[in-house]
Formats: C-alpha cells, sequence, structure tokens
C-alpha cells in the first residue's frame, strides 16, 4: 500500500510520447519561421535617390501678401474645407433666429399660449415646428434669390467665396432693411460709435441684424398686446362675475377657460394671428 507522500518514479508512456509530439511540432514551426526569414527573401534592385524639394517659407505665397491655406495654389485643403463648414454650421441656427422671421413668430405664439392661460398646450415642439415653417414660407423669396445670385453660380465654379457672399448678402439686407424700424436703426448706428452712413444700404451687417432683432421683438409684443386684451377683459369678467355671486374661493382662470377656447375658435384665432404674423412681412 502506497502514502500519499509517495510518487510515481517515472512517468506513464502515453504522457512521455505526448510530450515528445508536442516538442518536435514546436522545433518543426521554428524551422519553418527560420527558412522564411529575410535571408531566404529575394534581394531587390536598389531604387534612385530623389531630389530635395525646397522648403517654402510660411505666410508667403497669397496673393495679398496674407496666408495661403491653397495646396500647390488651387483649392483649399480638405481640413480647412472642413473647418470652414464646421464653422457655417455652428453659425447656422442663430443666423435663423435672429436674421430672419423667426424670432417675431415665436414671441408671438407663446404669447397666444400664454393668453389664452394653457402654459404647456400646444407643446413647445410644435409651437417651434409651426414658427419654423412660417418662417420658410416668408423668407422663401429671399431664399430663392440667394439661391438664383450666389448658391448656384458658387456650386458651378463661377464664383469665389468671397463674391458669393457678397453677392448672396444683397436679398438678406434688403430684407433686413425693410422690415426694420427706423428708430432701431439709428439707436444702433449710435451705440456703435460709427459715423452714420450716407444711405441704409451701407450699414454693416453686425450693426443691421441688432437692429432688426429690436425691432421684431417690439413689433412681437405690439401683436401680443392686441391679442393679449381680450382674453384678459374675459377673465376681469368671469371674476366678477364669481366675486358677485359669492364665490371668491373658486378660481376664476378656471371657470374662465372654457370661455377663452370658445372665442378662440369661433374667431378662428389660428387663421387671424397667421395672416396677421405673415401681412406683417408684406404677404411673405
Amino acid at each position: 500500500m502506497t502514502t500519499p507522500l509517495q510518487r510515481p518514479s517515472r512517468l506513464p508512456a502515453a504522457r512521455w510520447r505526448a510530450r515528445v509530439v508536442l516538442l518536435l511540432t514546436l522545433l518543426a514551426g521554428l524551422a519553418a519561421v527560420l527558412a522564411a526569414g529575410p535571408a531566404a527573401a529575394a534581394p531587390t534592385a536598389p531604387t534612385a535617390p530623389t531630389e530635395p524639394v525646397a522648403p517654402v517659407v510660411p505666410g508667403v505665397g497669397g496673393a495679398d501678401g496674407g496666408v495661403d491655406i491653397s495646396i500647390g495654389g488651387g483649392s483649399a485643403s480638405t481640413s480647412i474645407t472642413l473647418i470652414l463648414a464646421i464653422t457655417v454650421l455652428s453659425v447656422a441656427p442663430s443666423v435663423l433666429l435672429l436674421a430672419t422671421s423667426f424670432t417675431k413668430i415665436i414671441v408671438v405664439l407663446g404669447i397666444t399660449r400664454n393668453a389664452l392661460g394653457l402654459p404647456t398646450s400646444p407643446p413647445n415642439q410644435v409651437l417651434t415646428g409651426l414658427a419654423l415653417f412660417l418662417t420658410l414660407f416668408v423668407m422663401g423669396p429671399v431664399f430663392g434669390d440667394i439661391n438664383d445670385v450666389a448658391v448656384q453660380p458658387y456650386m458651378d465654379g463661377t464664383m469665389s467665396v468671397s463674391q458669393a457672399y457678397d453677392a448672396g448678402v444683397v436679398p438678406l439686407r434688403e430684407f433686413l432693411l425693410g422690415n426694420t424700424r427706423e428708430d432701431e436703426l439709428k439707436l444702433m448706428i449710435g451705440l456703435s460709435g460709427e459715423e452714420a452712413p450716407a444711405d441704409a444700404s451701407a450699414v454693416s451687417m453686425t450693426t443691421l441684424v441688432p437692429a432688426f432683432v429690436l425691432s421684431e421683438l417690439k413689433s412681437a409684443f405690439i401683436i401680443g398686446l392686441v391679442i393679449f386684451i381680450p382674453f384678459l377683459v374675459l377673465d376681469m369678467l368671469v371674476s366678477a362675475s364669481l366675486m358677485s355671486m359669492g364665490m371668491m374661493m373658486v378660481p376664476p382662470t378656471i371657470v374662465s377657460l372654457p370661455f377663452k377656447l370658445l372665442l378662440f375658435v369661433v374667431v378662428d384665432g389660428w387663421s387671424l394671428i397667421t395672416t396677421a404674423l405673415v401681412g406683417s412681412y408684406g404677404g411673405g
């Protein structure tokens, strides 16, 4: 009988054979790797040396003495084009909000919702989508002119970027000037510290856009005031009626809400508001 401390003197024969086969397989693989090494590769013919290229001084090569971002005098590099595209896309939402009719439309729609006493209906997504499509409707002729005089010539290669910008900003400037109040324009010119231009078309865009936004906000509040007054009168009538009946614990807003909705539906309020907004820009 063997004890736990005893060990067999030799491994079984089957285990020895497995180890020998594994060792032979490893030796065969190593020999194959060494045979396929660089020593066994066929020599290749040497290549002729190329002439060195003269270095280019940074910041030299532009037509006006500035930095040339083009490759070989041709089009701009892919990285520069990508940076410019990302910059334009980041500025595009601000241009949509401030240089179009979106500001006035969304403010008027928000005031209308508050006048009805419905803080969450219609939802913000619905009001924003309606304001966006009304903006596209109003700005359609302007966008069409910009596409005809700037975008398509630039896509065809007949205009450079600067020429396309100078041509495309003309219809937008005419729209901004046509819907900017003279008081706001004078205010922004005075705040800018610049000399008053002889012609309004010579006002810079950095001065014209804020003046346009202030004018749009003023017009939106005027339209909102006209919308708010009938609902305010209705709230006062309901409140006075409840007070006369001794129902002081009943909130007047709850009682007046059905009457507000009835009045808004009877007069077709959304059509009136849309007509007033689009008509303020000359019918789009």
